[in-house]
């Protein structure tokens, strides 16, 4: 077994990806203090096909240095657009028929590996600021809140590893048996 080279693994060009099909899914990252993360989760969501980044509130927008150290050129594949006032976009993508789904602790709140996304669908995942999580207001108007289940003594996971796991469970569940594994 040898480490595949960047030519093995055959990746998408900027103009490729930009004209590829995109899954069902946006995220919307509202108030997210940390550049690096929001390099992170643009990293991460061109990984997956995210169809759009939203960035509000006080998260902080390309092209920046700091963000471009973590997203490594991401923020040029992945569509993304400034909304000041998130409950404004949230209820534009309703009226699109997203369903909004935050990623947090609450009561009543579905476990990640129970969520059940269907293929058709198209979900708005909602990430809130690493130090005081999702707005209540956006909770009040989720349509279901999913939360990562966690089993040691932190109270939660840093935004763009939270983002990781709930994207890689999406895809994992909307391709399921049509994941290809390297040769």
């Amino acid at each position: 077994m040898s480490k595949l080279s960047m030519e093995d693994l055959n990746r998408l060009s900027v103009e490729e990806y930009k004209e590829s099909g995109k899954n069902n899914f946006c995220l919307i990252l509202d108030d997210i203090r940390s550049m690096s993360n929001v390099g992170s989760i643009f990293r991460t969501a061109d990984c997956f096909l995210a169809s759009k980044i939203y960035l509000c509130g006080i998260t902080a927008k390309p092209p920046h240095r700091e963000i471009e150290k973590t997203a490594l050129g991401a923020t040029e594949s992945v569509d993304w657009e400034y909304r000041g006032d998130v409950l404004e976009l949230i209820e534009d993508l309703k009226k699109e028929n997203w369903k909004i789904i935050p990623l947090e602790q609450v009561q009543n709140s579905v476990f990640l590996n129970e969520f059940v996304p269907i293929s058709n669908e198209k979900y708005a995942f909602v990430l809130g600021n690493e130090v005081f999580g999702v707005k209540q207001e956006i909770i009040d108007a989720a349509d279901v809140i999913v939360e990562i289940p966690q089993f040691g003594t932190k109270h939660s996971f840093n935004v763009s590893v939270s983002t990781g796991i709930l994207l890689w469970d999406y895809y994992s569940k909307i391709k399921g048996k049509d994941l290809v594994s390297p040769e």
